[in-house]
């Protein structure tokens, strides 16, 4: 196809820096750049979502052959109305338009990305922004619309039923959807959205070869463990999945360690701290080890458009134990045959019995997921469907 120039828009990148979109927009722009596409990548100079305080320098740089422009983030005008505004958006109370727009604003502005995207926006054949909260993407997405991709990684919660989300995701020339069920939900949210809306799914690299005895070696880790990677945080179902963790020992002879590998405080309670092991930030060399090394990767997070961490469990043939609520990750472990699915804490335990007194079992379901994600989803495959959905609508431009 005719090379095309792009720009991704995404409220961080880099090293350190730990999100499913943040990850997918990173390989997905150096993967396009790799098949002869221009491709420039527009950030923020922050590195945690929790501070978004300034680390990363301003200014423009390379990495795997795309350029990059970081921008330093402005905090918010008025912190109290921000929270204010936060807490009522969580209760899913109705603000008005222009409490909505204030609760954008509210928790990060970056006005010179919004600037340089006005400068030369026309410059590019498709900006692709997310995820769809951000105020990177929100007024992202209002410079060209005609161009504009967004790719919203929704997840069925209160802020997605924003209207400003709705008029970001309908004013936009194409949706990329990660997932079935995210599309479905996109419907929902937005029945006025472009006609061009492809499930493009996501994808990871497949590692060549696994450590898991060196990674056990090397962290010191003697008994067998189930683990858990990414943000520890509520919306991600951490304080949940410690909950469930501490049940499933009282009365049961588990022989399970919990092995947390990401960021944020883990607080441990005290009941469980001997059994919980956290080895905080782990580098893109050696997560796919803690991968193999687990007898089983737990997925508590209900709010997934994809979940990137399942995909990797299962290429290094590790059992999926996935929360039943989440839409996306039941939709996955349904589809594999790879994965199971608790409701509750007594259906946790129950998983955890059949890891440990049926280990050949799970071995040969999570083989089914190592095949799922091998014929769906890797970045050839991605990048495929990608490209196709860039041509059609560049090709509409010209």
């Amino acid at each position: 196809m005719q090379p095309l120039r792009i720009a991704f828009v995404t409220p961080r990148y880099g090293e350190g820096v730990v999100g499913g979109s943040e990850a997918v927009m990173a390989e997905a722009a150096w993967g396009l750049a790799a098949r002869g596409h221009t491709v420039e990548l527009l950030t923020t100079c922050a590195r945690s979502h929790f501070t978004w305080e300034n680390e990363f320098p301003p200014g423009e740089t390379q990495d795997h052959g795309i350029v990059i422009h970081r921008f330093p983030t402005v905090s918010a005008i008025s912190r109290v109305l921000a929270g204010e505004l936060e807490r009522r958006v969580q209760r899913s109370e109705r603000l008005s338009e222009s409490e909505e727009i204030a609760w954008v604003n509210g928790r990060l502005r970056v006005p010179d990305l919004y600037l340089h995207l006005v400068a030369n926006a026309e410059r590019f054949d498709a900006i692709v922004l997310s995820p769809y909260l951000f105020w990177s993407t929100i007024y992202g997405a209002a410079v060209a619309p005609e161009r504009t991709i967004v790719m919203p990684c929704l997840h069925d919660e209160s802020y997605a039923y924003l209207k400003v989300v709705e008029k970001t995701i309908s004013a936009a020339a194409g949706v990329w959807f990660l997932s079935e069920p995210e599309h479905q939900l996109g419907h929902r949210i937005a029945p006025g959205m472009s006609s061009h809306h492809p499930v493009v799914g996501a994808a990871v690299d497949v590692p060549s070869s696994y450590d898991p005895a060196g990674f056990r070696e090397r962290h010191g880790l003697r008994r067998p463990f189930i683990l858990y990677a990414g943000r520890r945080e509520d919306g991600k179902g951490w304080r949940q999945l410690l909950a469930a963790y501490a049940a499933s020992l009282v009365g049961n002879d588990l022989p399970f360690d919990l092995v947390t590998v990401g960021v944020g405080a883990p607080q441990v309670p005290s009941g469980i701290k001997d059994r919980v092991i956290d080895l905080g930030f782990m580098s893109t060399e050696e997560l796919p080890n803690a991968f193999a090394a687990a007898a089983a990767m737990v997925q508590p997070s209900v709010n997934e458009s994809f979940s990137r961490t399942m995909m990797e469990a299962w290429l290094a043939g590790t059992l999926v134990i996935a929360n039943a609520r989440g839409e996306v990750i039941t939709w996955h472990c349904e589809r594999s045959g790879g994965g199971l699915t608790y409701s509750d804490e007594l259906e946790f335990a129950q998983c955890l019995h059949f890891l440990a007194e049926a280990p050949e079992s799970a071995r040969a379901l999570a083989a089914r997921g190592r095949d799922y994600v091998l014929a769906n989803y890797t970045w050839p495959l991605v990048l495929d469907r990608m490209e196709h959905s860039l041509a059609e609508l560049a090709g509409g431009l010209r």
